[in-house]
């Protein structure tokens, strides 16, 4: 029986795994914290099928000096941290062509067209159901100039033909009645679904995947043993020496480390996401909500309601600047006038970012038996099953659903 070992043990990596040993291999799960402890706990609990824009399209592109110079904005870049970001800043820069963003949509909308059906399946499969939620997302705006402010949102999705509705105010608030009466637009998006806890689905499919003979280890992959263009063994940094016949990298936004000691530096960065986990919120919802123009993004979950979003270019090793979580814990209070911030706890973690948006899955370009799944982005949760299935028909040597050619780790 072939062997595997997945690097990365969040739900990109635990998918994976599990995916394969239930295909007849002998997987190996190797992290340095246990299942799910990196970006799968915090994350906005959400498959956000349509969110699968590239960040550098035109539309952020007009807002992003404003968020820049606003010391509460949705966007933060750590002064110190500025230089090392420059050569993503010119990818990033040269993924707005016309031409290239439509490419990236279509890459992106490849993955989220199928990714609702497919994480039912798993769901379905793994008898985890309860967990998604029977509501979608409701995507707010003030008025009329912040609803044409995303109007490009909308329309790539009416291209690729993903369901939503635009509602006017009495609707909306029939929907969800602690919203505030100032918001005067806001779109369905049905297929936008919740899951009830994020990190309790990383280790219910860990269970999963140990029940089915697949092993986890923690230990911190600190390099690679090789021969003949192959990766034979991994190196831990306690000294262990774990054999493999094949690797998969999934292990987030710290995959660039691992790439570079194969001779493959990928430019992934991380995109420090901030939340705060309400307990005792003193309201209810069922939908998620997200504010395009205020940039944050409210979801029930983990038994209370989490407030998250904005971004902050600083790294994987500063430390946290809280007061991100904090501002919008008081935008969240804009739209849900009656939240009451209560029993709270904050959290910071690392979006793994790929400066087109797109992530890499796929075989690596200079190891035989090597393949890479990293730089989801904002989106882990949504494109964790459907990165699973191309991932496992790939190593079964089945034909993969989706052309996997704009996802390819030498495209940069």
């Amino acid at each position: 029986m072939s062997s595997i070992a997945v690097v990365g043990a969040g739900i990109i990596g635990t998918t994976i795994a599990y995916a394969l040993q239930r295909r007849g291999f002998s997987v190996t799960l190797v992290d340095r914290d246990a299942p799910g402890r990196g970006a799968s706990y915090g994350n906005m609990a959400s498959i956000a099928v349509t969110e699968f824009m590239p960040a550098s399209r035109p539309g952020v592109w007009a807002q992003m000096p404003k968020w820049l110079l606003d010391p509460e904005g949705p966007v933060r870049i750590r002064p110190a941290y500025m230089p090392k970001l420059v050569p993503w800043f010119l990818r990033f820069l040269a993924a707005s062509r016309p031409s290239k963003l439509r490419e990236l949509e279509a890459a992106g909308a490849a993955l989220c067209t199928r990714a609702l059906e497919d994480f039912w399946a798993l769901l379905a499969e793994t008898g985890l159901t309860p967990m998604l939620s029977a509501e979608g997302c409701l995507s707010l705006y003030a008025d009329e100039a912040e609803f044409r402010a995303d109007r490009d949102h909308i329309e790539i999705l009416e291209r690729f033909g993903f369901r939503h509705e635009i509602l006017g105010g009495n609707a909306i608030r029939n929907l969800e009645p602690a919203l505030t009466t100032n918001i005067a637009k806001a779109v369905l998006f049905p297929d936008n679904r919740s899951v009830a806890d994020p990190y309790k689905l990383v280790t219910a499919l860990a269970e999963k995947f140990q029940a089915l003979g697949g092993l986890i280890e923690t230990g911190d992959v600190a390099g690679f043993e090789e021969g003949e263009g192959r990766v034979l063994a991994l190196r831990l940094a306690d000294g262990r020496r774990l054999t493999t016949d094949r690797v998969v990298l999934a292990a987030g936004a710290f995959t660039g480390r691992l790439s570079k000691l194969l001779g493959e530096p990928i430019p992934l960065e991380t995109e420090r996401g901030y939340h705060t986990q309400i307990m005792a919120p003193g309201i209810a919802m069922r939908h998620s909500i997200i504010w395009p123009a205020r940039a944050f993004m409210v979801t029930p979950t983990a038994g209370g309601i989490r407030v998250g979003g904005t971004v902050e270019m600083a790294g994987l090793n500063a430390p946290p600047d809280y007061r991100r979580a904090r501002v919008l814990v008081k935008r969240a209070k804009e739209a849900l006038p009656d939240l009451k911030a209560e029993q709270t706890s904050e959290w910071m973690g690392h979006r793994p970012a790929l400066p087109d948006t797109v992530p890499v899955i796929g075989p690596s370009a200079t190891r035989k038996n090597v393949v890479y799944a990293t730089g989801h982005g904002h989106l882990g949760l949504t494109y964790a099953a459907t990165t699973a299935r191309l991932i496992a028909d790939l190593m079964t040597g089945a034909t993969p659903p989706v052309d996997l050619k704009p996802y390819r780790i030498d495209r940069f």
